[in-house]
């Protein structure tokens, strides 16, 4: 069966913009029902939207490390102590430590509201975890870099790298693991892993370096010529808007600063900022072939992002018992919260079916039985 016409994937700033707009509203609530909400609705929206390439299949890693946050969160409490007061429900021998680590305790007893404080704090990271590795299921980094614009081409190139260790790891692991099951062999114990992680590390890094031998082929990030006077201004508007910002958000965090320094020299530093990458980007010759447009869907997705932001903040200052739960009642959600919860889910209904969806899989026939005659 052939795809329909109209699938397409999505603009990679898109899903970034949706995923960094769920990260924000988990960032803002330590509620474990409202976090498990935003981390099931970045999940539906993988599964429903997810491609077919490599990048698309990583998203297992993320939660099975989303997973490991959260013990590694509880562990830590556990281990350096947590709050004296509360319900204890077992008691450790204290370790003692030397005077200059006042302030730290090892072991001790440990109550039930320093383990629920560690798990709403390893739960809200868990969300962030989930939230990026959903962007980075569902962008495609080669095109992601491509919108990177020309001024940033040095920090795009960095980060596009890192976002992606985790998918090339992914696919890198699923073809090692489908090669030793060929060749048999132990399944189990410390030879197995250091069998299958050194080929899965050695993959990752050869495939790195082919890109970065790829990108050097094709002349990406080559410069043009540029004056003498060219970089003498693009580094003083890169200067003075770096100082407009730090002057700005120190005055907007700042109450007894002047308020003219505040939002008017931050917008300032902001719009040369702009200039500035303006200036720069003249340097670098690029072109783009078939550059991703930005349709309804796109603008829709983006919306979302903003908007579940903008609730959870909202939630965050009208409703803080929701947002914010002690560890001595018990979390529940209010309808702003369940909206702040299931908004991101409008993506997964609203957007194109990417042109590379995986094909589901085929249902397994059940085996023949053939009949010796005697």
């Amino acid at each position: 069966m052939t795809r329909p016409s109209l699938a397409r994937d999505l603009h990679p700033i898109a899903w970034w913009a949706w995923a960094v707009g769920l990260a924000t509203a988990a960032s803002m609530t330590t509620n474990p029902l409202l976090l498990l909400l935003v981390m099931g609705t970045a999940s539906v929206v993988v599964v429903a939207r997810r491609s077919g390439h490599p990048f698309g299949r990583s998203f297992r890693l993320y939660l099975w490390l989303a997973g490991l946050t959260v013990v590694l969160r509880v562990v830590f409490r556990i281990l350096f102590g947590g709050q004296e007061i509360g319900h204890v429900l077992l008691h450790l021998p204290e370790v003692p430590l030397p005077d200059w680590a006042a302030g730290v305790r090892l072991l001790g007893p440990i109550t039930s509201e320093a383990l629920l404080a560690g798990l709403y704090d390893g739960m809200r990271l868990a969300a962030i975890i989930v939230c990026v590795g959903a962007a980075n299921s569902l962008a495609n980094p080669k095109r992601l870099l491509a919108s990177v614009p020309p001024a940033l081409y040095e920090v795009g190139t960095a980060l596009v790298v890192a976002v992606t260790i985790f998918p090339q790891l992914a696919d890198s692991a699923r073809r090692v693991r489908a090669a030793q099951a060929l060749r048999g062999g132990a399944t189990s114990g410390v030879g197995r892993l250091r069998r299958f992680l050194v080929p899965v590390l050695e993959d990752a890094l050869e495939r790195s370096l082919a890109l970065a031998a790829g990108m050097d082929t094709r002349g990406y990030g080559r410069s043009g010529g540029a004056s003498r006077r060219e970089r003498w201004t693009t580094g003083a508007l890169l200067m003075v808007a770096l100082t407009g910002i730090c002057v700005g958000t120190y005055a907007w965090l700042d109450p007894t600063a002047p308020r003219v320094l505040a939002l008017p020299a931050l917008a300032a530093g902001v719009l040369v900022a702009v200039a500035g990458m303006v200036s720069a980007g003249r340097r670098v010759g690029r072109t783009r072939y078939r550059p991703d447009p930005w349709n309804p869907p796109e603008l829709l997705t983006v919306a979302v992002g903003v908007a579940v932001a903008a609730l959870a903040w909202h939630l965050g200052r009208s409703q803080v018992v929701v947002a914010y739960p002690t560890v001595d009642v018990v979390p529940y959600l209010s309808p702003l919260a369940l909206v702040v919860g299931l908004l991101g889910l409008v993506p997964a209904v609203a957007t194109p079916v990417p042109a590379t969806a995986p094909a589901p899989a085929a249902a397994p026939t059940a085996p023949v039985a053939h009949e010796v005659a005697a």
